[in-house]
């Protein structure tokens, strides 16, 4: 049964686990603009540069894993907010690193914390919002990429222009500070999903998710979506310069844009999927998702206002589509075993994540003028994936009216 809250304690929950989302995600979102000015100050070159991006990603992975043995044996306050606070000393110690090796281990740890947190913010929103609302509040909590991207990682890039590279991460320890505060305050604490029932050994309740087909189904789900949108989103911006000529300096106006609109429109789909069905509204969503996908995977030399409106469509309509997506999943998930669930998806998106980074970068390549080849195939590659989820979001049984 889920936990009954007045509307104001719900509201306030629900912008107290926007706030943690927005923490981490602006930690992992703000090292990829900050690339040029860690290779400066390390000496070091793509490569390594690389693994400081993907050691976040492949944590988070190894973190879902070994939560799964233990997310449902604890409380989901305490274990959130204990969480955090380690995620919050593992940012301070990417601030205070003096070193490239110190700097990689501390973004391993930081990604470790922070894919337990991810997905313990998810398995709350399940169990305290009723399947019937749950929509509109995965809506709201997903308005922290939309945040994240349009206030986070400028004011960051700011403060590590004016200040140092050091800041941003300061900024969000502290930040993370604030919210740890905020959620002694206005989180309930969730038992529920406790049981005196012992388990058999430790890692029994991953053994009893995986056993499950319908919960098989889900992750699978999970993989298709993530994959279908991370074999385009990570090559946006250099296919933006080197092949449709936007200029460098009007990059962040391709950003801001995109994120004021998925702020806005993260709302509306939420509520469209709490009044029309959340599996309609995923298919509805992702299938508009087609047009923008190959449009933007195909286009050639653009003005930046016809790349603004293409790109802003995209992120509205790819990270649409996970805000129903995201309500199915967690609903997808036998309520006692909701936190291993909700990990191992953690798990399943991190390496679905990194899947998708490594088989774009292999199909395309750089010409003699610098110019990406091969965008348009790995639009197809998109395109499919997100057909077959479309397709297979049907498959998966939802334990919706008793949660």
């Amino acid at each position: 049964m889920s936990t009954a809250l007045t509307p104001r304690a719900e509201r306030f929950f629900l912008l107290t686990l926007a706030g943690i989302q927005f923490s981490h995600i602006l930690d992992f979102m703000i090292m990829m603009p900050l690339g040029p000015i860690l290779m400066r100050s390390f000496g070091i070159g793509t490569h390594e540069f690389g693994l400081l991006v993907a050691s976040y990603s492949f944590s988070s992975a190894i973190s879902g894993v070994l939560a799964a043995t233990f997310v449902d044996l604890f409380e989901r306050r305490r274990l959130l907010l204990a969480t955090f606070a380690l995620f919050a000393l593992a940012t301070l110690a990417c601030g205070l690193a003096t070193n490239y090796p110190l700097l990689l281990l501390a973004r391993g740890l930081a990604g470790f914390f922070g894919g337990v947190m991810g997905a313990l913010v998810q398995t709350m929103v399940a169990d305290v919002i009723p399947f019937s609302r749950r929509g509109k509040a995965s809506g709201l909590v997903s308005s922290a990429f939309s945040i994240a991207t349009v206030a986070g990682v400028p004011a960051s890039l700011w403060l590590a222009n004016h200040l140092s590279w050091r800041a941003p991460f300061m900024f969000i320890a502290a930040l993370s500070v604030v919210f740890i505060a905020v959620g002694l305050r206005f989180l309930p604490e969730l038992r529920q999903h406790l049981s005196a029932e012992k388990r058999a050994h430790l890692f029994s309740a991953m053994f009893s998710v995986l056993g499950d087909a319908n919960h098989r189904r889900a992750l699978l789900f999970s993989a298709l979506i993530i994959f279908s949108g991370f074999t385009v989103i990570p090559y946006i911006t250099v296919y933006a310069v080197n092949n449709v000529g936007i200029a460098q300096l009007d990059i962040p106006i391709v950003y801001l844009v995109g994120g004021c609109a998925t702020l806005i429109s993260a709302r509306f789909i939420g509520h469209w999927a709490d009044l029309h069905g959340k599996m309609e509204t995923y298919r509805r969503v992702a299938a508009l998702a087609i047009l923008p996908i190959l449009l933007l995977t195909h286009a050639g030399e653009w003005p930046l206002w016809a790349w603004v409106i293409c790109t802003t469509i995209f992120f509205v309509l790819i990270s649409g589509r996970m805000i129903p997506a995201m309500a199915i999943i967690s609903s997808a998930a036998e309520p006692k075993l909701r936190g291993t669930f909700m990990s191992l998806n953690g798990t399943v998106q991190s390496l679905a994540m990194g899947l998708a980074t490594t088989l774009a970068g292999f199909i395309i390549t750089l010409d003699d003028s610098g110019r990406i080849v091969g965008y348009p195939l790995v639009g197809y590659v998109a395109l499919t994936a997100n057909l077959v989820a479309i397709w297979f979001v049907a498959r998966i049984r939802l334990h919706a009216l008793n949660v």
